[in-house]
């Protein structure tokens, strides 16, 4: 019998049939809304509180603190409980009261500080006190580990090694980063596609990092090309991706399929597959879906 931490991962990859714009192109969606904390998050956070453990880096009594915009923080708040482990999770003020509401549902205690670089000030002076530990996605490796060892492979095996651009929101940047090395060993032709928000625009789970607050784990070389995509091309085609495909999904999500889209339309032929990081029931109170 399975327990909850063993269904994270193994997400379906489904095609996008109805808004894909070239017939000589399939896309698909890898759908992480489907793991039990409902985003890819799950896998990142289960591979830091594990590594971490086995390393001996945290140790019963500690206390783990993580800034995060959301599906991080609810990820590590669901792994912290099982493993016995308090957690503080720091998250901008703007964020949708679901995620606190499921952030303290498993057990996490919450604070809301503005912005996300705020945020991470908060978490990184307090990892650095007795008993605390900070998980730091932003520049541990195990974050992109952990694509390494699942979703790559994953992708990998469902589309019988027959991907050719693979197209991913960019925040931590830990997804795009471990995919980009798993299927960089496995073709160097793949073409690794990661989005970010326009100039002014606000993409929850997409970041335009100020330098210095770029994630230590990112890696310019193993990303062939970045599209900028906008707030209200994101908006747009989350929203299509519901009426239109049924796949029901957050605004980074449409973001990253928004991408996937613009390159299908460049291309003769080619296999895509895009992280659908998340669920749209997430975004309920905010006004993406109104």
């Amino acid at each position: 019998m399975a327990g909850i931490i063993d269904i994270i991962g193994n997400t379906p990859l489904v095609e996008i049939q109805k808004l894909n714009p070239n017939p000589n192109v399939k896309i698909y969606a890898k759908l992480e809304g489907n793991n039990p904390g409902g985003s890819v998050k799950d896998r990142a956070a289960l591979n830091m509180i594990r590594s971490a453990i086995e390393r001996g880096d945290i140790k019963p009594g500690t206390k783990l603190v993580e800034a995060t915009s959301g599906n991080t923080g609810i990820a590590l708040a669901m792994i912290a409980r099982l493993f016995n482990l308090e957690i503080e999770l720091v998250m901008p003020s703007n964020s949708t009261r679901e995620r606190t509401l499921t952030m303290e549902a498993y057990g996490a205690k919450v604070t809301l500080l503005e912005g996300i670089e705020l945020c991470r000030d908060y978490a990184e002076e307090k990892g650095a006190t007795e008993g605390y530990f900070l998980l730091n996605q932003f520049a541990n490796p195990d974050n992109y580990m952990a694509h390494v060892k699942t979703t790559g492979p994953e992708i990998w095996r469902d589309t019988e090694g027959k991907i050719t651009h693979f197209v991913s929101a960019m925040g931590t940047t830990g997804t795009i980063m471990g995919c980009s090395r798993y299927f960089k060993d496995k073709n160097k032709d793949i073409q690794i596609v990661g989005c970010q928000p326009t100039e002014g625009s606000s993409i929850p789970g997409i970041r335009r990092w100020p330098e210095a607050y770029l994630p230590k784990i990112f890696d310019a070389s193993r990303v062939d090309r970045v599209m900028d995509i906008s707030e209200a091309e994101a908006t747009q085609m989350a929203r299509q991706m519901a009426k239109v495909e049924g796949i029901f999904a957050g605004m980074s999500s449409g973001g990253a399929l928004a991408g996937a889209i613009k390159l299908a339309a460049e291309l003769k032929e080619g296999v895509i597959v895009f992280i659908c990081c998340d669920r749209g029931d997430r975004y309920l109170s905010s006004d993406l879906f109104g």
